[in-house]
């Protein structure tokens, strides 16, 4: 029998999804002031999915994203003010300005650095699992967040092997927005859906609508418990679909690299929209309480920006700090 999700957790999620929002969007406006020097990978339109799974997680639970990461943070706690500085690449930033949008770090928040390389971030979640493992931390749980590009690297298939033949607590979640950079899904792999590739490793695999934050919320609850009773690793396959373009604040689709229609058609399926119109239907949250919601979310993004824009630049005799 599923369980009832709480009214706090359902509040939650709403929060966490209209932050990572109306932070992508503001980064995407403010952008051509060319003030951020860093390519930016936005997420809009993906939110339930980080929302979702990080609303299980621990703080000492850890979490390996991609370029593609704000909302992953954003959702494991990280503060605003620092992922906005770090855009902006100023010394206040969490990488000191050096790390940029492709490389959060918090690792007082279980967010040990993020990583570009495409497929690089799922064998580092598989070594956190086995380091937790070794080091007699129970119910500590990794989690790896990765594209449907990943599927694509030898990497992920050699972590699933390693994760399952050790049976270690650590999630894979596989976020298929149908494209690496403009090449679709079709054109890269077989028709054989990415969740299937789980039972060849003996390990479960589950899909679920990444634009549907319960789904998620669902899914993703049921595969950290399981990890975090040692039961080892689960594949998770969310549909999702990124607003803007690969890379930076422009959709791609007016330089012909997506279908308008298609792109359209996941617009009318936006996941903040669909959980909106549910709490309200269910009675669970008044539009009264959103706005004061989106209010103070404006006011916190406001602040971030702020102080992200007001923070002095890296001296060039840092520039061997932190190097190894």
């Amino acid at each position: 029998m599923r369980k009832e999700i709480s009214k706090d957790i359902l509040q939650k999620l709403f929060t966490t999804m209209l932050t990572i929002r109306t932070v992508e969007e503001r980064v995407a406006e403010l952008y051509s002031e060319q003030e951020m020097k860093c390519p930016v990978h936005l997420c809009t339109g993906q939110e339930a999915i980080a929302a979702g799974v990080c609303s299980h997680l621990a703080k000492d639970d850890t979490i390996f994203s991609t370029h593609r990461s704000h909302g992953h943070c954003i959702a494991k706690g990280m503060d605003l003010k620092p992922l906005v500085a770090e855009l902006y690449g100023r010394t206040t930033g969490c990488a000191r300005g050096k790390g940029g949008s492709m490389h959060l770090v918090a690792p007082e928040l279980g967010i040990p650095g993020t990583t570009a390389i495409v497929g690089g971030c799922i064998p580092l979640a598989v070594g956190a699992a086995l380091s937790s493992v070794l080091q007699g931390k129970r119910g500590q749980v990794s989690v790896a967040f990765f594209g449907d590009g990943a599927v694509d690297e030898g990497t992920f298939y050699e972590s699933m092997n390693f994760a399952s033949l050790k049976g270690l607590p650590v999630v894979f979640v596989c976020e298929n927005n149908n494209y690496a950079t403009n090449s679709p899904q079709s054109a890269r792999q077989p028709a054989v859906p990415i969740v299937d590739r789980a039972p060849a490793y003996g390990i479960p695999g589950v899909a679920a609508d990444g634009n549907d934050v319960l789904a998620v919320h669902r899914a993703a609850g049921e595969a950290i418990e399981r990890a975090r009773n040692g039961a080892g690793p689960t594949l998770l396959e969310f549909r999702t679909y990124r607003w803007k373009g690969h890379v930076g604040p422009t959709s791609d689709i007016e330089s012909g690299c997506r279908p308008a229609d298609e792109h359209e058609e996941w617009l009318r399926r936006c996941p903040l929209d669909r959980f909106k119109a549910y709490l309200r239907e269910k009675d669970l949250l008044s539009q009264h309480d959103m706005n004061h919601v989106t209010v103070e979310v404006e006011r916190l993004v406001n602040d971030a920006i702020e102080f992200g824009k007001k923070g002095p630049f890296p001296d060039a005799a840092e520039l061997y700090d932190h190097v190894w």
